[in-house]
């Protein structure tokens, strides 16, 4: 089930959302638990069982790890938390990927276990082994309530694809969560703003890039592969950061706070701002468990770029099962590393644009890596993008992509962008009665119209993908 269809949009969120406002107090969590366990169980009813074992596992972790914090009997439990977790998902994530790497380099004949991937088991393992290492640090109480642990692991607005949500961020919630119909109203404002990115502009861009991806590489033009892989960046942005509006307005209408996932990452100037606004939660995870307890920058620049090496190519294992991940998370360590010796302190000299073109070119050849999976493609489109493909600058097909999708193409651009944000802003500080009435007009026909609109298209599209739901 996703956010994007018919039947979340008008069968399960109404009468999901009369219940929750219907049920008095603490029945809420109740009422909010089964209802995201309908949720997962819509796709993938088998795993509900996988993500109730890591529910009660950590949970169990927790209880026992919380009297006895700092010491080897608490460690060794943490140890076995994350063991669990991490056994869990490399079972179901990434056994048949080392079968195959097995069978290519040995030449051995071993069946592949042709194992279902568990929708978003990447985010709650990370979420709940979160919750073991924080209660260890002394960081989160412990949860001796099982309902609310597993309410915490099972919100299914950010379930499926994030943000990543920490336990301590919403400890508080859990029991005390605050319902006025300013949180209620951000909240649908920010779902349908999420709605719209994803059903009007990421649908749309996917368009563009599957249309290019099924293009011969050695007869593209330098333009087309530049505009699909542009196309494809803006697809996956609009899709994910759709998906984290609507994750965060569902959550403001529930009375939660989640993180923000993204701050307009292809405004950056370097591959390191970049980090720093694409998928946040994400970043901040591993920044916080892994890069800190590997030493971060304590250690000397030595340590501090192996700590970047392990981090990276974790982060593009985490992504997928498939060597092109593993190559996409050392593309970006190679960059943060190089930066993080001599290329940041050059940018920082030279004017704005040539670090922004720097890292745009970097980013987008970097998503070549990251949806291609063979190296023959990786290799082919790239050398279409760098003009060592066909040799020609530009083609009919190019033409016929920019006549056909330039308005949407300049869209998607500016929308990646602050530039809307920017006068909102300015408009709702002004004490200007005719920018204050602007404002209030425009939060009230801008969220209706494209309400409007992403209902239209999702009555009548038959292309609507959600990208992070495979990883």
């Amino acid at each position: 089930m996703v956010f994007s269809s018919v039947l979340f949009l008008f069968r399960f969120l109404p009468i999901f959302m009369m219940l929750y406002f219907l049920a008095p107090g603490r029945v809420k969590n109740l009422v909010l638990l089964i209802g995201s366990l309908i949720f997962y169980a819509w796709g993938e009813p088998v795993y509900v069982v996988l993500m109730l074992f890591s529910t009660v596992s950590d949970y169990i972790h927790g209880i026992l790890i919380g009297p006895r914090r700092g010491t080897k009997a608490g460690k060794a439990l943490l140890v076995s938390s994350v063991v669990i977790n991490l056994l869990m998902l490399g079972f179901f994530k990434y056994a048949d990927f080392l079968i195959q790497t097995i069978n290519s380099i040995g030449g051995w004949d071993i069946p592949l276990l042709e194992l279902g991937l568990p929708i978003g088991i990447s985010f709650y393992t990370f979420q709940t082994m979160s919750y073991t290492i924080d209660v260890y640090r002394g960081e989160a109480k412990v949860q001796k309530n099982i309902l609310d642990f597993a309410v915490f692991v099972t919100l299914f607005p950010q379930l499926i694809a994030g943000p990543i949500v920490k336990y301590r961020q919403v400890q508080d919630e859990l029991y005390n969560r605050k319902f006025n119909i300013c949180n209620i109203s951000y909240g649908a404002k920010r779902f349908v703003l999420g709605l719209a990115k994803k059903v009007l502009l990421a649908n749309n861009m996917g368009l563009i890039w599957t249309t290019v991806k099924g293009y011969d590489y050695g007869e593209m033009s330098m333009f087309t592969a530049w505009i699909g892989i542009a196309a494809y960046a803006l697809q996956i942005y609009f899709d994910f950061a759709g998906y984290s509006d609507m994750a965060i307005g569902l959550g403001a209408v529930m009375g939660f706070s989640f993180p923000e996932n993204f701050n307009y990452p292809y405004i950056s100037k370097s591959v390191t701002e970049f980090w720093r606004r694409w998928h946040m939660t994400l970043s901040s995870w591993f920044k916080e468990y892994v890069y800190i307890p590997l030493g971060g920058n304590r250690k000397g620049l030595p340590r501090q770029i192996l700590n970047i090496f392990i981090v990276w190519m974790l982060t593009g294992i985490w992504h997928g099962a498939g060597w092109n991940f593993v190559f996409w998370g050392l593309w970006f360590a190679a960059f943060l590393i190089i930066e993080k010796i001599f290329l940041k302190k050059w940018l920082s000299k030279l004017p704005g644009i040539v670090g922004h073109a720097y890292c745009l070119v970097v980013v987008l050849a970097s998503w070549v890596l990251f949806e291609l999976e063979s190296v023959t493609a990786v290799g082919g489109y790239l050398s279409s993008m760098f003009g060592m493909g066909s040799g020609y600058l530009w083609d009919n097909r190019a033409l016929y992509l920019c006549r056909e999708n330039f308005v949407l193409l300049i869209i998607g651009i500016l929308a990646a962008t602050p530039i809307f944000a920017k006068p909102v802003k300015r408009l709702r500080e002004s004490k200007a009665g005719y920018a204050m009435a602007l404002y209030s007009l425009g939060e009230k026909v801008i969220p209706a119209v494209l309400l409007i609109l992403s209902i239209a298209y999702v009555v009548e599209a038959s292309y609507n993908p959600f990208l992070y739901f495979r990883f």
